[in-house]
């Protein structure tokens, strides 16, 4: 029974704190005796707070025995991706480079989670600086991917660790960031649903930036309600991100059972199904069929600017982003660094101003086209990865494949949702990628709600780690 339970979606977990069959404490404790059994293998964590939580719960209980609720996530464990601030506790952001220090305060992002009622489990891996999709760290290793209990597979990144935590039953959800797929890559890797919010919805105050013009912040969840839980939870303006104050006021779950029937869906070009994995296909081509018995209108039209054209100006925007904020550190000889992440980093000190601005006035372009040719169109509905997980082993760190489909919605800043849609051949799972337009997330979540609730696929969970 308890150990459903710790599989059972958020809002599942929630709702059973508040009506009193299960106590967080309780939660908490399974939580924690599974990262005692697998934390090693699976590697989610830089660090648990399970003096914290059990503390916290314990309180959180008290306050529910007599009728008090703190908020919508009372008692329900969030983890957190490492490059958050939390007061007290150690950030590194995946590095060794220099040593981790001690934060002053706490992200905006995890004082709202707070506010709601959740409890901070602990923080997780990343891709160092969060700049790599495989998911792979050469100086703090790399998570693994639970859906194989055998061989070490890529768990996706760079939100790594809160994929590979949520997934095994380490944490009830858990948050990360997204720059060009690393919300996402990892969901869909994972067998999990990833939303990445349009930028600014949800404050990146307390976020140790990479790219500052495709930075967002999103959940990881077990289901498009529970992604939608935590939307409501996270976003709205903060006047210490100035980029957030545009974001509307409003809730998402009210949204979430409209329905689709009638709605327009552009699906995956002609153009770009070449190099995606032939299992991949396969599921995706079902996804799109469940969406068109549920009443939608499927559209097939060109992409203005080809994903590999946008992942070319996205990719040359993160390396100079990224080396003007990092390239001090990363000049620096005789320091610990990923060589992957380093090389990526170094590759911005050969873009000058002018060619800086150059790139942005191609995004400014990409994102005006991209809109005008989603005139008439609900949403799109493509792949997330065009692969699945395969051995670290076999990962060669100048390819991007898991970019592909990923990096071309940060750059013309939409919104997109990853949702579980089935399995390869050799059990890995595959995802369906829901884009709408910028802060159109309600609608991305409805697609995805009315999709999973025609499917089982999010269901599933990876046998062994209860």
């Amino acid at each position: 029974m308890m150990s459903s339970m710790v599989d059972a979606p958020l809002a599942a977990q929630a709702a059973a704190i508040r009506t009193g069959q299960l106590s967080s404490e309780a939660l908490v404790d399974a939580q924690l005796a599974r990262i005692d059994r697998h934390g090693e293998k699976l590697h989610a964590y830089t660090e648990v707070y399970a003096d914290d939580a059990r503390a916290a719960a314990q309180g959180l209980d008290q306050m529910a025995r007599a009728g008090v609720f703190v908020g919508p996530l009372h008692g329900v464990t969030v983890a957190v991706k490492d490059l958050f601030e939390i007061q007290g506790k150690a950030i590194a952001a995946g590095s060794r480079a220099r040593p981790a220090r001690i934060s002053a305060f706490s992200a905006t992002a995890v004082q709202r989670l707070r506010a709601a009622g959740a409890i901070v489990i602990g923080k997780t891996h990343t891709v160092e600086f969060a700049f790599g999709g495989w998911g792979t760290n050469a100086v703090m290793g790399t998570p693994w991917n639970p859906w194989d209990r055998e061989i070490h597979r890529t768990p996706g990144g760079s939100s790594s660790g809160s994929a590979v935590a949520l997934a095994a039953g380490l944490c009830s959800a858990s948050v990360g960031t997204d720059t060009g797929g690393s919300v996402r890559i990892p969901a869909g890797l994972c067998g999990l649903v990833g939303l990445k919010t349009t930028r600014g919805l949800i404050s990146r105050h307390g976020l140790i930036e990479l790219c500052p013009t495709h930075d967002t912040v999103g959940p990881l969840t077990r289901t498009v309600r529970d992604s939608a839980l935590m939307l409501d939870v996270l976003a709205g303006a903060d006047s210490n991100d100035a980029v957030s104050l545009q974001a509307p006021v409003r809730t998402v779950q009210s949204q979430l059972e409209r329905g689709v029937e009638g709605m327009r869906v552009w699906t995956l070009p002609e153009a770009e199904r070449h190099d995606v994995d032939p299992d991949v296909l396969a599921a995706y081509d079902a996804a799109v069929q469940v969406l068109v018995s549920l009443g939608m209108q499927r559209v097939e039209r060109a992409l203005p600017q080809s994903c590999a054209e946008s992942m070319r100006v996205a990719g040359s925007l993160m390396s100079a982003e990224g080396y003007a904020s990092l390239g001090t550190l990363f000049e620096q000889e005789g320091l610990e660094f990923d060589p992957h992440v380093r090389r990526r980093i170094l590759l911005g000190r050969n873009i000058d101003a002018a060619q800086y601005i150059h790139l942005l006035k191609l995004r400014e372009q990409a994102k005006a086209d991209m809109l005008q040719a989603m005139d008439g169109v609900d949403v799109c509905a493509f792949p997330t990865n065009a692969i699945s997980a395969i051995p670290v082993s076999a990962v060669d760190e100048l390819a991007t494949p898991l970019s592909r489909f990923g990096r071309f919605v940060n750059l013309l800043d939409l919104c997109s949702l990853a949702v579980p849609a089935g399995f390869t051949r050799e059990g890995m799972p595959v995802s369906l990628q829901i884009i709408g337009r910028p802060m159109d997330e309600p609608m991305a979540l409805r697609v995805g709600h009315a999709f999973e609730q025609a499917t089982d696929w999010h269901r599933a969970v990876p046998p062994g780690w209860d």
